[in-house]
């Protein structure tokens, strides 16, 4: 089995894993973007699948990834939404935590030690993949994004979020939140592996995938918060793309 999993990527990830649901731990970071992250999701998936967000579970008969889904930051909102949900990671230690959280919160979710390339093998497939902040910590980031469209039903629909290469985001994601604020252990992200949003839809379009929206994460430091800009993909950015039918 070929896999575009990199071995130190994931030994960085297994030594944080007990620390997913701690808001003022290791990943203080997601925990301050996910509300932005989860209502661009949302969004997305209920435009693509003519979902109304006012109904108590809009996504209901939905089969959804997350991969990479680390403590399950996404993957739990997902189901309370409705959607059966796969959470899958390569960092096995991620799995329990991410299992007994789902628990404790009254969730039924599939949590698995896997990755992308054993899923799609096993001819899963689903309607809709997150594919949140792992690209940029692959091997392979074309033959990730290959895989990922094999695990989408045609007509499926990706989100696909990074950060952007340039000297901007060195200073934001690598000066800033590693060494300054210490919201990550140094040598979390390795810059040389980001991927300007050009690149990413690129590869997405070598993948087999359409990509159709790309909007930018900002943080605005005096009000201490995430919002989604149409225009500002300079660090943090997420697209969309879908798997022609």
């Amino acid at each position: 089995m070929q896999t575009t999993v990199d071995a130190q990527e994931i030994e960085k990830f297994q030594a944080m894993a007990a620390e997913w649901w701690d808001p003022e731990g290791k990943f203080k970071p997601l925990h301050m973007l996910n509300p932005c992250r989860l209502d661009y999701i949302t969004s997305q998936i209920a435009a693509e699948f003519d979902r109304d967000l006012t109904t108590a579970k809009p996504f209901k008969g939905l089969r959804i990834l997350d991969i990479g889904c680390g403590g399950g930051l996404l993957s739990e909102p997902m189901a309370r939404l409705g959607a059966d949900v796969v959470g899958a990671d390569a960092a096995e230690r991620n799995i329990p935590v991410a299992r007994v959280h789902a628990e404790q919160s009254g969730l039924k979710i599939d949590y698995r030690h896997t990755t992308a390339e054993a899923l799609a093998a096993d001819g899963e497939q689903f309607d809709a993949v997150l594919n949140m902040e792992v690209v940029e910590h692959v091997a392979d980031p074309l033959a990730y994004l290959t895989a990922c469209r094999q695990l989408l039903r045609p007509g499926g629909l990706m989100v696909c979020s990074t950060l952007n290469r340039n000297p901007k985001s060195y200073v934001m994601a690598i000066i800033g939140a590693e060494h300054v604020m210490r919201w990550l252990p140094k040598g979390t992200h390795d810059w040389s592996k980001f991927i300007t949003p050009d690149e990413l839809y690129d590869l997405l379009r070598k993948a087999g995938l359409d990509p159709v929206d790309r909007k930018g994460f900002k943080f605005n430091p005096l009000a201490w918060s995430w919002s989604i800009s149409d225009s500002d993909l300079s660090v943090n950015y997420v697209t969309t793309s879908v798997r022609p039918g």
